[in-house]
């Protein structure tokens, strides 16, 4: 009779899981596994693995898409809350800036990228009562 070993995700050291969740892409992660337990919360809400958020997706011709509605509510709701302070630098499609840049306030964030967006959403939106960001 064979006998196989069995490891569980959660039977391996934090540097490890770290080292292997920057190889995954940290949208995907964050989106499977916030909320499983305290120590993976722990471990993937970490500065070094959430300052740069990416959330939309690219086709395999290199277009910007959105995140599906269930995704990007779970970001919006429960995920982008608890890493706000982390995030230095979001990158969103123009049809979720909105809610993404209102689901938190985000004070280090120092670099946004937004794909497909047309000329006059941008000034609606930076000159507009919303987000201020005149100086």
């Amino acid at each position: 009779m064979d006998h196989y070993s069995c490891v569980q995700l959660t039977h391996l050291p934090d540097e490890l899981l770290m080292m292997i969740f920057k190889k995954i892409n940290n949208m995907q992660v964050l989106h499977s596994l916030i909320g499983v337990n305290r120590r993976l919360n722990r471990i993937i809400c970490d500065p070094t693995f959430t300052y740069r958020i990416t959330l939309l997706t690219f086709s395999s011709d290199n277009v910007a898409h959105p995140l599906p509605n269930t995704m990007l509510d779970r970001f919006c709701s429960q995920i982008l809350p608890k890493i706000h302070h982390n995030v230095k630098y979001l990158r969103v499609e123009s049809l979720s800036m909105e809610r993404v840049l209102l689901a938190a306030k985000y004070p280090n964030l120092y670099g946004l990228s937004i794909f497909n967006v047309k000329e006059e959403t941008i000034q609606r939106i930076f000159t507009g009562e919303k987000f201020n960001f005149n100086c």
